[in-house]
């Protein structure tokens, strides 16, 4: 067992020029090219298809019939809604589409620059932004910020459903702000264990308890992230994981999946989160040598859209997280076995 190198192995170097980001594994000033640039590309399509959405919706027909994904989204966060479920502006929409396609052209320029100008690695210039995929302390002060971000996330939920605007409340059918969301760990954490009825934490049903979901989904992150960033792993920790760039994209896309699946389970059964008024009929699950997720009524709304793209990106991340993993100990497919020990962290 020898400490890993930060330069590339024969294999790494090996990498055809379609595998994508796997040739920029040790070129860490080209890999946040590549990375902004696909956030660039990410919120180009949110915005493109909002407002493609926009232009061919029928205020006079019901929102899940007409093969809508976003625009439900923005339904259920109370965007253009009045009484008694009813799309009375749609001006937010367009407002909302525009922001994410001029933001689009911002990351874009980034990724260019990055990938074409700027430093190779980060280390050169910048060695606050450097990083080693063996080092631990650096990895895991990196996941830190990540937790801080995804927590400050959160709380931007909270804020819009109690200060701006509020969210849709199907049981009222209108849009309201939630004023005092529910806090007691009991009734939050009790849906995580099954409490609240035979589909786990898709049984929750009332906003209070969304809301209050997301504040202590916040404070952990946050509070977890700046753990991670003044700590360093514990030495049981570093001795079982595996420290580098393709174990970190199997564990990514391992949580990646995780949630896809999750969210095919809120999308499927929840109607409150998910309002009928918007996405329809909760559904129902067939096999048919594969599971698919169904309409009652046979109609093909924006749920089964939602619910059964959720199913299938999950299971295809999750065959993309075994076969990383499974690189990540050393298995080279093309010879069907182990040709490398897991390399220890430094």
């Amino acid at each position: 067992m020898t400490i890993a190198s930060a330069s590339p192995t024969a294999r790494e170097m090996a990498i055809p020029w379609w595998a994508g980001n796997a040739r920029l594994t040790h070129l860490s000033g080209k890999l946040l090219g590549a990375h902004v640039a696909h956030a660039g590309l990410i919120v180009l399509w949110a915005g493109a298809m909002t407002l493609f959405e926009l232009n061919r919706f029928d205020l006079t027909q019901p929102m899940y019939e007409q093969g809508l994904i976003l625009l439900p989204n923005l339904a259920r966060l109370g965007y253009g809604v009045g009484t008694g479920e009813q799309i009375i502006d749609t001006y937010p929409y367009f407002a909302i589409g525009a922001i994410h396609l001029i933001s689009s052209a911002f990351l874009g320029i980034g990724g260019i620059f990055h990938s074409l100008k700027g430093p190779e690695t980060l280390e050169e210039r910048f060695s606050f932004f450097g990083y080693r995929w063996q080092d631990a302390d650096k990895m895991t002060t990196i996941l830190g910020i990540h937790l801080v971000l995804l927590g400050l996330g959160a709380f931007l939920l909270v804020a819009k459903s109690m200060f701006f605007g509020g969210l849709y409340d199907p049981e009222v059918a209108e849009v309201r702000s939630i004023a005092h969301p529910t806090l007691n760990p009991a009734v939050i954490f009790g849906y995580l264990f099954g409490a609240g009825g035979r589909f786990w934490i898709a049984s929750v049903d009332n906003l209070e308890a969304v809301v209050g979901g997301h504040i202590w989904v916040g404070v952990m992150c946050i509070a977890g992230g700046f753990w991670h960033i003044l700590t360093e792993p514990f030495g049981w920790a570093k001795r079982i994981l595996v420290w580098s760039g393709e174990a970190y994209l199997s564990y990514s896309i391992g949580a990646v999946s995780l949630m896809a699946f999750v969210a095919t389970l809120f999308v499927s059964v929840n109607a409150l989160v998910f309002p009928e008024a918007f996405f329809g009929p909760t559904l129902r699950i067939g096999f048919n040598i594969v599971p698919y997720f169904y309409s009652p009524d046979g109609a093909v709304t924006s749920r089964v859209w939602l619910a059964n793209a959720h199913f299938w990106l999950g299971f295809f991340f999750l065959q993309g997280h075994i076969w990383h993993a499974l690189r990540a100990a050393g298995f080279d497919f093309q010879q069907g076995k182990v040709v490398q020990p897991v390399r220890e962290v430094s």
